[in-house]
């Protein structure tokens, strides 16, 4: 059987992590979720739903996804596939086995879950990461002849591969990192569009202007810096 093991990042996501962990589908052997320096309720919640708490210190998406990855390292046994998703249900975690069918059907190595528009609820995404989106899958079709359209937070990737892209971004630029390591490392990689609606709080990086300015220039500074590699 194939085992899935699901990494959900959170920052103070109380009131929105147990609903995020119950959706998820039962073909999952483990939710994982890393609190990175929460001061709600976000660990004594995601628990009492069944998760597995861990805690990072470090602030930044890229350092909780890390922590979560180190964990799955030292287990004894790997799993086959990880899923990260947001803790804030913006997404809908049951279309979960839609994101990883093209992994189990088709042997696709990575999976990214795409905010398409027909699919996104008004007001879902914020004008500043419409416009990143857009910037940053442009400038990767024109240096790399990539066909992302979106850096979707909610994505699966074959666990070995994973490994082999040696993920090291601590904070803004994790999603994009990843998708360049597997357009260099030639990975075979598809889109699924799924629904996508407000997210439950507000949100850390797009919903600030600081937040949005240094996810920005975190996302074009990866890119640039494997288009002159």
């Amino acid at each position: 059987m194939t085992k899935i093991k699901v990494i959900i990042p959170a920052y103070n996501e109380a009131d929105s992590i147990a609903k995020v962990i119950h959706d998820i589908p039962k073909i999952v052997h483990e939710v994982i979720v890393v609190s990175n320096q929460s001061s709600d309720n976000t660990e004594i919640n995601a628990t009492q739903a069944g998760a597995t708490v861990l805690v990072e210190p470090d602030k930044g998406y890229g350092y909780a996804c890390l922590r979560g990855l180190q964990y799955v390292a030292n287990q004894l046994e790997k799993p086959d596939i990880i899923v990260f998703l947001d803790g804030d249900y913006s997404d809908y975690p049951e279309e979960l086995t839609k994101l990883v069918a093209p992994i189990l059907n088709d042997n696709i190595d990575f999976v990214i879950g795409a905010r398409v528009k027909k699919l996104r609820e008004k007001g879902a995404m914020t004008v500043p990461q419409i416009f990143g989106n857009w910037l940053a899958t442009t400038l990767m079709a024109l240096f790399f002849n990539a066909k992302f359209t979106d850096l979707g937070p909610f994505r699966a990737i074959k666990y070995n591969k994973l490994l082999a892209l040696n993920m090291e971004d601590k904070t803004y630029g994790w999603t994009v990192e990843m998708q360049l390591k597997a357009l260099k490392q030639k990975l075979t990689y598809t889109e699924i569009p799924l629904n996508y609606r407000n997210r439950i709080g507000v949100s850390k990086v797009s919903g600030t202007l600081k937040g949005a300015i240094f996810a920005g220039v975190k996302i074009l500074g990866w890119i640039f810096k494997y288009s002159f590699k």
